[in-house]
């Protein structure tokens, strides 16, 4: 119970990363919605590394080297799948506002994320 907290915490805190960025971007430093995405996901991303690596499920006996490519290659495909669904869904419906699309983009890649982290990078 408590490993599916922390990750629900580091998501949690990854997606406020995510959303606030994306945010700024486009309000602050008017880049596209779609364009926004690709620096916040990036910044969300080493935040959750952070935060699951240390709380939720702790190091892996790999190497440093090993452990950051197999979470970023789970995070690179997770956030594709992100990415995928959030663009589509703002294209699709032009009028959804972003932070809806990013609501339910960022559950989908969840679950992915979970599975992924939890089998593949971090399994002892």
């Amino acid at each position: 119970m408590s490993r599916i907290f922390w990750f629900l915490l580091a998501g949690g805190g990854g997606f406020l990363v995510d959303a606030g960025l994306t945010h700024v971007l486009i309000t602050v430093a008017g880049l596209s919605p779609l364009a926004a995405r690709v620096p916040a996901i990036m910044a969300a991303m080493a935040f959750t590394w952070l935060i699951n690596r240390s709380r939720t499920f702790g190091p892996s006996r790999r190497s440093l080297a090993v452990e950051g490519f197999r979470y970023w290659a789970v995070g690179i495909t997770s956030a594709a799948l992100n990415y995928a669904i959030y663009s589509s869904l703002i294209f699709i419906t032009p009028l959804l506002q972003p932070i809806v699309a990013i609501i339910l983009s960022s559950l989908a890649a969840t679950f992915y994320s979970f599975f992924g982290y939890s089998r593949f990078v971090f399994r002892h």
